[in-house]
């Protein structure tokens, strides 16, 4: 079969956890050299051996997202590597509760630096290579919570709604340098970080499984493997008329 992202290297931005790791696993399987950002080494090293026995190569680049300098180092290593930036993922993000009465500012000030601020400069730097190789695809990672979001994730949301903004300022504004920008609105996910807030309150993977499927009209939870092809699709040249998208990925659950 024909490999979507054949010779392609794509930038995965928390690529050692959650969807972002399937997505660095299928974009290895699908042809593309891979760069992973993140600060999990030992998991990035598993990812890459795996990778390379699909017969590409990857680097792993230690990425602290709570400062900027770190983001032009992420996409310096990768054209020092690889020569070219073709696609970029913006999986990396924090998810506290917290309503608007209850938000710190301690706590405002780093889901906006992971959530938002990295993504900005991230995408600056992204450009600014795209722009020099003739175009690429960024996908930025939302949520439903964009859109109002529950009541206890008031910071959250708020960061989301901020990175829809700025994915539809990039897909407007960059497109006549043939630089496609589209939104995922990731689903219920039983990822690392939602067992952990799970188990705090008690409940299973199981449990949370049985839970969510209340609330998705689709009738279960989504899972990593149900993100990934639109992501691929993102990134690959059939998707090529596309920019500014919103792909809901999310059994039709909606917040607000």
């Amino acid at each position: 079969m024909e490999k979507l992202l054949k010779d392609k290297v794509i930038v995965v931005s928390g690529g050692t956890k959650g969807v972002g790791r399937g997505i660095v696993r299928e974009c290895a399987k699908q042809g593309a050299n891979i760069v992973i950002g993140g600060r999990d080494g030992d998991e990035a090293k598993r990812i890459l051996d795996e990778a390379r026995g699909y017969d590409v190569d990857g680097i792993f680049v230690h990425t602290d997202l709570m400062g900027t300098n770190d983001c032009a180092t992420l996409f310096e290593k990768t054209v020092e590597k690889f020569g070219k930036i073709d696609g970029f993922v913006n999986y990396a993000g924090l998810l506290p509760i917290g309503s608007l009465l209850e938000a710190a500012r301690e706590q405002f000030d780093e889901v906006f630096n992971i959530n938002i601020r990295a993504a900005f400069f991230c995408a600056q730097q992204a450009i600014k290579y795209m722009q020099q190789n003739g175009g690429g695809s960024i996908v930025m990672f939302g949520s439903p919570h964009a859109w109002c979001g529950e009541k206890d994730r008031a910071v959250y949301a708020c960061s989301k709604g901020a990175l829809l903004t700025l994915s539809e300022h990039i897909a407007h504004h960059y497109a006549v340098d043939k630089i496609r920008c589209n939104f995922v609105t990731m689903g219920w996910v039983p990822t690392e970080g939602e067992l952990a807030l799970r188990e705090k309150q008690g409940m299973g993977v199981d449990d949370l499984r049985d839970y969510a499927a209340k609330f998705i009209p689709i009738g279960r939870m989504q899972e990593v493997e149900d993100h990934v092809p639109g992501v691929i699709y993102l990134l690959s040249d059939y998707s090529s008329m596309v920019t500014g998208s919103n792909l809901r990925i999310t059994g039709g659950f909606y917040i607000g």
